[in-house]
């Protein structure tokens, strides 16, 4: 009976000791992930990608800006241009970003960063072109502005109008375009876009435009 009991204890001390739940499966969070992984995941982040590829974009009030400074994370971070044209980092506070190109702004965040940080490395990469609008008009279910999207067509664009109403001339479509201080009306069949015979009849849009559908 003695020995039967030592057997029994000797066999609890070995299961619940320290070593041995040490072996066991690594600790999971609620995803199923384990520690290591998490880790290794928040080390090794995921690479943000841009909206757009022009060196020559001139960043707009209410872009979204991914500003990474090399080994800085705690100025890193993303941010809104606000209203003003401007945004605010930490070391650096408020700072001019509408008017300027990424890179143009990179130099700008560096040179401040300089003050305080050595040989500073920054990158600047649009995330949201929120500045860059444009707008439906006439016989749609939802008028109004919209972001516009690189490479963005007119017929593209009219799908964020909710449909047309039963009034609305497809054949008749027409993009108002301003630029170098001239007016331009340039049209769109719908119909014939759709449904391939023309599909060089769409227009690529730019900032600014308004689409008007009669």
């Amino acid at each position: 009976m003695r020995k039967r009991l030592f057997l029994l204890a000797a066999v609890s001390l070995i299961y619940f000791s320290p070593s041995m739940r040490a072996q066991g499966p690594a600790p999971k969070n609620v995803k199923g992930e384990s520690n290591q992984t998490l880790i290794a995941r928040d080390m090794n982040p995921q690479p943000v990608k841009p909206v757009t590829e022009d060196p020559k974009y001139s960043i707009g009030a209410e872009d979204v800006l991914a500003i990474d400074v090399w080994k800085e994370p705690e100025v890193s971070r993303t941010v809104p241009v606000r209203m003003d044209g401007k945004i605010s980092l930490p070391l650096v506070n408020d700072l001019q970003a509408a008017g300027l190109t990424p890179t143009q702004l990179s130099s700008e965040i560096a040179e401040r960063l300089r003050a305080v940080l050595v040989n500073p490395q920054v990158t600047v990469i649009v995330t949201q072109m929120n500045s860059q609008r444009f707008y439906i008009v006439g016989q749609v279910t939802r008028g109004g502005s919209f972001p516009l999207e690189p490479n963005m067509t007119a017929v593209q664009a009219l799908s964020n109008a909710g449909g047309f109403t039963m009034f609305a001339n497809l054949k008749k479509i027409y993009v108002l375009r301003s630029q170098n201080g001239l007016d331009q009306k340039l049209p769109v069949n719908y119909k014939e876009v759709i449904s391939g015979r023309k599909p060089i009849g769409d227009i690529r849009l730019k900032a600014g435009d308004t689409i008007v559908v009669p």
